[in-house]
């Protein structure tokens, strides 16, 4: 093999040739070694030659969490094709839109999937091969016929790597990075604690040793970003993702997984997961050893102070840490401050907060700017020059900046305090209200187990808060209950005035609010 560059499938090998006999990934049943995940992505890379595979040909993923789609991920780098995420929740519609946005022309899917793939397909071009997943389906026929012998080809650093978003604002979008970009804006660039590496061999030299491996509870489904880059810095650090495969979150499943696999660290997506994990640790019926556990983290959702306090409570030695950050921008900054009030996030060099001159703004100015990142990001967004305009900006000094759309203000200390994407944002008689706070508002309330709020339309102001709310059970909470609460820590102009009790939040796969859900909750709802 020539010299290794910043590309994912170099860095991982670094890893595989220096510890090969670690696990790697656990998902279930299953269970890989980094050997035994080089030798499998191998076949695969080499099936896909064979196959007729070049650079940059898409390689869609549409399964569950499994072994294989971390397999599946490295089998497509390491033949320098390029991985396509797609969401297993998606329609026949949904995904023949990203298969045909992508030029997806490989597919590895899930069986039962199959009828939706069939529908999509048909209104596409034909994809060159379909690979299914399972015993005795095409994709371990595949993996049996090929070569376990690294495919010698030169790889680059510039080559592309693509992550679709989730399609909150619109249909889904694909992000594209160069390699060594994602891997130092998003995957910690071979840090684990210490500066960034500086060649790809230096990687193996910061490996932990076997006692101090890391061990990642990979909860949210990998075809998201955040597990995604989850999952890549632990096996960057030589360390084990265990996966969640269940097809429902289930908190007991979670903590029986940590307490099997001694996870030292779990990697979920805010409120919606952390508050069923705090109280699955409270109830008396159940009792859970967390003792190998250093670490909570959150990525796609920030904690409310509520439910951070009370997943800390349960467990008052391991850190309970945010951070944030998008497709666009990777990971930009991480909180572990106190739970009674909305977290400070300390941010890279990389990152600040510029106004609308595309000026970072004077800290403890109050002003509300977008937090943006310079250095390592994105080329572009995949056939979108719009998009790509309005985002990937050039300031007057000639620096590229991505902005994603993420409102804060920079306090006196040089920290951040994240607002809110601004396009949730209610404008609400010329003052605008970010939903997240008002969520963490109405959470606080003891009969409020979880909550979305947004925005809709109202004759005087344009528009009006409101808010969907799941009670606790045996709880029914009025909105006169709610808004006196709330006018304990937020203004007024921000408290719901409408309020709509549901037995289920509907959220994304990987946690988040489904913000277009919550408005039909409001359909015909009076102007006022």
């Amino acid at each position: 093999m020539g010299e290794r560059s910043f590309n994912l499938a170099d860095l991982f090998e670094v890893v595989a040739d220096e510890v090969g006999d670690r696990p790697a990934v656990v998902a279930g049943e299953p269970r890989r070694t980094f050997a035994e995940l080089e030798e499998r992505a191998n076949r695969l890379a080499n099936h896909l030659l064979t196959a007729g595979v070049t650079p940059e040909t898409r390689v869609g993923i549409y399964a569950w969490n499994r072994v294989e789609w971390i397999e599946a991920l490295l089998g497509a780098l390491k033949a320098r094709a390029v991985p396509i995420n797609l969401n297993y929740r998606y329609t026949a519609d949904e995904l023949r839109y990203v298969l045909d946005d992508a030029d997806v022309e490989v597919l590895v899917y899930e069986p039962e999937f199959g009828a939706v793939v069939s529908e999509a397909r048909s209104l596409l071009p034909p994809l060159r091969q379909l690979l299914a997943l399972g015993d005795g389906e095409s994709y371990e026929q595949a993996l049996r016929d090929a070569s376990p012998v690294r495919p010698e080809l030169p790889r680059s650093p510039d080559d592309p790597y693509m992550l679709y978003t989730g399609g909150t604002t619109g249909m889904p979008k694909g992000v594209v990075w160069r390699h060594e970009d994602v891997f130092f804006a998003a995957m910690g660039g071979g840090g684990f604690g210490q500066p960034p590496i500086e060649t790809p061999d230096e990687l193996a030299g910061r490996i932990p040793a076997g006692d101090e491996r890391m061990v990642s509870m990979v909860i949210a489904p990998v075809m998201h970003g955040a597990a995604q880059w989850g999952a890549f810095i632990t096996l960057f650090a030589g360390g084990t993702v265990a996966l969640f495969t269940e097809h429902h979150f289930d908190p007991h499943a979670v903590w029986r997984i940590v307490e099997r696999e001694r996870c030292t660290t779990v990697m979920l997506v805010g409120d919606a997961m952390a508050r069923p994990l705090a109280e699955a640790l409270e109830d008396p019926a159940a009792s859970y050893d967390t003792a190998s556990l250093l670490t909570v983290g959150s990525g796609g959702a920030v904690f409310s102070p509520a439910v951070k306090g009370q997943l800390q409570a349960q467990l008052p030695n391991v850190i309970i840490m945010d951070t944030i950050g998008a497709s666009e921008v990777g990971s930009t900054g991480s909180a572990a401050a106190a739970v009674e009030r909305t977290p400070r996030f300390v941010v890279r060099p990389s990152n600040a907060v510029l106004g609308d001159d595309l000026r970072p703004v004077e800290p403890g100015s109050g002003v509300v700017g977008r937090l943006a990142r310079c250095g390592h990001i994105p080329l572009r967004y995949h056939k979108d020059e719009a998009k790509t305009a309005a985002t990937f900006v050039t300031d007057p000094d000639g620096v590229r900046w991505a902005v994603p759309g993420d409102f804060a203000t920079v306090e006196a200390d040089g920290t951040i305090t994240l607002l809110g994407r601004g396009s949730q944002c209610i404008n609400t008689g010329g003052e605008k209200v970010y939903p997240e706070e008002v969520e963490a508002a109405l959470k606080s309330h003891p009969d409020v187990f979880d909550a979305v709020v947004v925005g809709i339309p109202d004759d005087r102001f344009g528009q009006r808060v409101a808010a969907v709310v799941h009670p606790r059970d045996g709880s029914s909470p009025d909105l006169e209950q709610l808004a006196g609460h709330c006018r304990a820590t937020i203004a007024g102009y921000k408290v719901p005035r409408d309020l709509e009790l549901v037995g289920a939040i509907s959220r994304t796969p990987a946690g988040k609010p489904d913000y277009a859900w919550a408005r039909t909750r409001f359909e015909g709802a009076s102007g006022r």
